[in-house]
């Protein structure tokens, strides 16, 4: 049987060109986009491409949807979004200009949440309770039923004794808070305080660089912290407060050994134990079972000779890991300082 030939002007998209593809799609938009994007190309691209406008004729419609959805497929595929505060701030900033845009930047990064109870969560609880201070028991009430049980112990611990009590006498007795209300609460506290609180609330600069000391290899934190002493001793001794090396993991509460060993890369750890002091050793191998310790001990002798270097990143990768469990509250840390409690 003889095949049906294929009406004038309709084309297999198969055997159309890159070039003819791209004629067609430039041909389907209007003048102001097509000149754009014309403006973008080389003058050979031009050339090129207005060689096959000519060249096209008609167009089928079902030939256009088929470049414009494959067009749309291979788009979509490769295109990625990516949201955050920089990329953010660059629209804002193309759109109202720098100075306003600041000002809009600064409230959304503020403290970290989504809402207003979530970022009162995430404020220092010393500047919280020095705000609320102040307020109505009641109004004190409805935000400590609001943010986060460990967050409002915080900030109700350092209130005055009769004002915290009274505070969670009316927390006790709190009904159902009308909407607009709550809407008035979170609005003030919205401008009073979030609004404001990236402004007061800046980081400690000793903590901020005994971070940095805490992530630096052994010969340039030994290096600097040199320097410091020699130079300004009364910043060197608030920064070596702040630190938190691998020596100190005898703070660590012996019950919690357990935790970091279960948590903490066994071949890192080992490698760690290889270079930390005899006390450090004894922690982990005294609070171990007696196999999981010899082990471990094992395990260090057939090492061999380990590089210093490598020994540090060890342990700063220790160190880390133990932060966490420290900040999620999954282990403890006891610093023996005065005013502290301790069950015999």
């Amino acid at each position: 049987m003889r095949s049906k030939k294929k009406p004038e002007g309709e084309r297999d998209i198969s055997k159309l060109t890159g070039t003819e593809k791209a004629a067609i799609i430039l041909l389907t938009m209007n003048q102001e986009n097509s000149a754009r994007i014309f403006a973008s190309l080389s003058q050979e691209e031009i050339k090129e491409i207005s060689m096959s406008m000519v060249a096209l004729g008609n167009v089928a419609n079902e030939i256009i949807d088929k470049v414009i959805t494959e067009f749309k497929l291979e788009v979509t595929e490769r295109l990625s979004v990516v949201g955050n505060l920089d990329t953010t701030q660059k629209l804002l900033e193309s759109i109202f200009g720098k100075e306003k845009v600041e000002i809009i930047m600064e409230d959304i990064k503020g403290p970290l949440g989504k809402n207003t109870w979530d970022k009162l969560t995430n404020v220092n609880e010393e500047l919280l309770a020095s705000y609320l201070k102040n307020e109505y028991p009641q109004t004190i009430a409805l935000i400590s039923s609001k943010i986060s049980p460990k967050t409002a112990a915080k900030v109700l611990s350092m209130l005055p004794e009769e004002l915290t009590f009274e505070v969670i006498m009316r927390m006790l007795n709190l009904d159902s808070v009308k909407k607009e209300v709550l809407e008035k609460i979170e609005n003030t506290l919205r401008t009073d305080f979030i609004s404001t609180i990236s402004k007061v609330q800046k980081r400690d600069s000793h903590e901020l660089i005994a971070e940095i000391f805490n992530n630096f290899d052994r010969n340039n934190e030994v290096k600097y912290m040199g320097i410091l002493e020699s130079k300004v001793p009364e910043h060197a001794e608030k920064v070596k407060e702040l630190m938190f090396t691998f020596d100190d993991l005898v703070k660590l509460q012996p019950s919690d050994i357990a935790t970091v060993v279960k948590f903490v890369d066994k071949n890192k750890l080992t490698l760690a134990l290889k270079g930390a002091n005899q006390d450090i050793r004894n922690l982990f191998t005294n609070n171990m079972s007696q196999r999981a310790a010899k082990i471990l001990i094992e395990d260090m002798e057939a090492m061999g000779p380990v590089r210093l270097k490598d020994v540090d990143e060890a342990q700063a990768m220790v160190i880390t890991s133990v932060k966490e469990l420290i900040n999620t509250g999954e282990i403890t840390i006891t610093s023996g300082g005065e005013g502290e409690e301790f069950i015999q």
